[in-house]
Formats: structure tokens, sequence, C-alpha cells
């Protein structure tokens, strides 16, 4: 019910951003748009294979990769502190959990206000999988349940469906649309992120 809740949801917000935009920013005549289509076919096993190797291939290049220096990162921020000595990184003396804490406060109002989740959304900005294997780093072996209860588990799911997907995607959109835009359009997405996860929290 959640998972669903939450496909939904992306869809809904999807539909009125578009209709805000279309309305207030993108105004005039849409430009025309041709797409030609190849003849539709049964592929064939050959090419089927080809392709899914060709997508896990790349899936493993970028995500993974992303995913494991960013867990290493997050290891070196937690196990020190400014003075590059060792710390306890459940601690709060940590580099990470002190950059982390000045962020928190944002999050507060929505249930999640601890700098360990506060981190990983951080992170989320490098790709969204990341998000899960630094929870896991920071937590030690902690259940992330011990953090979030069901209400602000249900904002965090919501925040991270809606905020910046990731590094890639703002460098598509500053390729295409310039680095205004690009800023702007992060701005944007956090934003009704933040305002999505707070009616969630009212609701709950």
């Amino acid at each position: 019910m959640v998972m669903v809740g939450l496909y939904l949801l992306g869809i809904v917000t999807g539909i009125i951003v578009a209709l805000i935009a279309k309305t207030f920013v993108l105004k005039g005549e849409a430009a025309p748009f041709v797409m030609e289509l190849p003849n539709y076919r049964m592929p064939g096993v050959k090419n089927v294979g080809h392709l899914l190797w060709d997508k896990t291939r790349d899936f493993l290049q970028r995500a993974f990769t992303v995913i494991f220096v960013a867990s290493i990162i997050i290891w070196f921020l937690q196990n020190f502190n400014f003075r590059l000595q060792m710390t306890d990184p459940a601690g709060t003396d940590s580099i990470l959990a002190t950059v982390a804490g000045w962020i928190s406060p944002i999050f507060s109002p929505l249930g999640f206000g601890d700098w360990r989740i506060t981190t990983a959304l951080v992170t989320g900005f490098m790709a969204k999988e990341s998000v899960v294997s630094t929870l896991e780093t920071l937590t030690s072996g902690m259940a992330v349940t011990d953090l979030l209860d069901i209400s602000a588990a249900c904002c965090l799911l919501v925040f991270c469906l809606l905020y910046t997907p990731c590094v890639a995607a703002i460098a598509a959109i500053k390729r295409e649309l310039g680095s205004h835009y690009a800023a702007l359009i992060v701005v944007l997405q956090c934003a009704v992120a933040w305002v999505a996860a707070w009616i969630v929290s009212l609701c709950l």
C-alpha cells in the first residue's frame, strides 16, 4: 500500500507541477514535435540479452561506483573530527555529525531531524540509491527503526520520492536549460518535497 501510494503521489505531483509550469512559466504555443518510430517486431533473444547486459553494466559502472565512493567518504567523515583525529562513529564530534547538525533543524518539523538521516539525504544528491547505504553505514548495525517512527518513516519516503533525483539529472538539466534553471529546479524540487512531507506529517 505504501509503495503504491508513493507511486501515485509521484504521478499526481508531476501532473500538478506541469500544469502550474504551463500556466505561469511555459506560456505560449507548444513547439511541434515529430518522432519517427521503427516498425514493431518481436525482439530476438540475442538483442534482449545484449540490451540487458548494457543496462546492467551501465548501472554497475555509474550507480554502484557512486554508492561505493559515497560510503567510503561517509565512513571517513564519520570517524574523524576536524583535527583529523579518530573519534567515536556514533558520537557527535565527527566532521559529519557537526555539518549535518547544522542542517538537521530544517527536517525537525518532518520528524526526522537526526543528523544521520540528514547526511543520508545529502548523499542522495549524488545518487538516490546511496541513501540506504549511507544509513547503513551511519547506524553501525543499529536498526533504522530506532531513529524513525511510522509517521517519520512515511515522511522520509515522501521526501526521498520528490526531492532532487541525482547529480546526473541536474547535469542534464544544466546542459539543456542552463545553470539558472538547473539551480531553480533543485530549489523547487526540495521545496515541493519538504511541503509534501510536512502535509503527510500533519495527516499522520
